[in-house]
C-alpha cells in the first residue's frame, strides 16, 4: 500500500534530542511523545502534520543517541515514513522495529521541496514527487523487513508470528 502526504523537509544531522527532547524522556506513550515531536526545531510540526505526511531529511537524521522515542514519536504524530540522504545506524534499526519505515535517496531528497505532495511505494522503492511528477528509487526494503514494517514493529511481529505458530 503507498504512503502519501505533504512534506515536512529539515537539514542535516536532526538528531534525537530535535526530533525528542530529553527533557520529554520519562514519557513512554507514543501519543504523548508525538505531542513534542520536532518542537525544538519546528513548533508548529504537531499543528501542521497530518497522518499520512512525510519527512525529508538531508544527511545523518536520527545522529545522536539511541532512544527509540524518537522514531516513536515521528510515528505516532502521522508521519508514514521518513525519506533521507542517509541515516544514523541505530535510529534506522530502531525506527525499523517500531514499524517507521525509511528510504534512501539523495536525488529525491535534492527534488522534493518543502509542502510538496509525494507517494511512496515501499515494496518497490519508488518515490513520486506528485508536485513535479517525478520520480525517483530508494532500495526496496527485503521482504522480512517488509514484515517487521507492516506488522507495526518488531514487537507486533514477533506477537503475529507466536499466535500463528500455535
Amino acid at each position: 500500500m503507498p504512503h502519501k502526504g505533504k512534506i515536512h523537509k529539515y537539514g542535516d544531522n536532526i538528531d534525537t534530542d530535535a526530533i525528542i527532547a530529553a527533557r520529554y524522556l520519562n514519557m513512554h506513550e507514543p501519543r504523548e511523545l508525538a505531542a513534542h515531536c520536532m518542537e525544538d526545531i519546528d513548533a508548529d510540526f504537531v499543528q501542521r502534520v497530518k497522518p499520512g505526511d512525510i519527512i525529508v531529511a538531508e544527511s545523518n537524521f536520527g545522529c545522536g543517541s539511541s532512544r527509540e522515542h524518537a522514531p516513536s514519536a515521528i510515528k505516532a504524530s502521522g508521519i508514514s515514513c521518513v525519506i533521507g540522504k542517509s541515516f544514523a545506524r541505530i535510529f534506522f534499526r530502531n525506527a525499523i522495529n517500531t514499524g517507521l519505515p525509511l528510504l534512501e535517496s539523495a536525488e529525491a531528497v535534492e527534488n522534493i521541496k518543502q509542502g510538496d505532495t509525494v507517494e511512496v511505494d515501499l515494496a518497490t522503492g519508488t518515490i513520486t514527487n506528485l508536485s513535479s511528477g517525478k520520480t525517483f528509487k530508494a532500495k526496496p526494503y527485503p521482504d522480512f523487513m517488509m514484515e517487521i514494517i507492516n506488522a507495526g514493529g518488531l514487537i507486533e511481529h514477533i506477537r503475529k508470528k507466536s499466535v500463528g505458530a500455535r
